[in-house]
């Protein structure tokens, strides 16, 4: 395997994350059909999709174990400040990686997104 070329999270209710997608974090719509939408970042440059459940998941935990990292071409500092202010409650501290500065937040899923300012 060379590469991962495209992600998807099963999410309870479609439409509440599309709202938290584009409304709290700003990503756009690429495209949507009533079982998922596909959403780009950065200008196009990262997509992924979430979609209606492919088993049943009632009861379940989601999002454990899942972190989708966002390299970003600003200052996380500010950007995390932007989603504070859209109404982001579940943003952890900026921390120093390996790989940059980054901070993470979670969905209303508990899926947990990671943006980065690579080094």
């Amino acid at each position: 395997m060379r590469q991962l070329t495209f992600a998807s999270l099963q999410v309870r209710d479609l439409e509440a994350s599309k709202n938290f997608y584009t409304t709290k974090l700003g990503f756009e719509i690429s495209e949507t059909n009533p079982q998922a939408c596909v959403f780009t970042y950065n200008k196009g440059q990262a997509s992924f999709a979430i979609r209606t459940p492919l088993e049943d998941i009632d009861g379940k935990e989601l999002g454990i174990g899942v972190s989708l990292w966002f390299a970003v071409n600003e200052n996380v500092d500010e950007l995390k400040e932007r989603f504070i202010a859209n109404g982001i409650t579940t943003a952890t501290p900026i921390m120093e990686t390996p790989f940059g500065r980054a901070f993470h937040v979670k969905d209303i899923d508990g899926f947990k997104l990671t943006f980065l300012e690579a080094k």
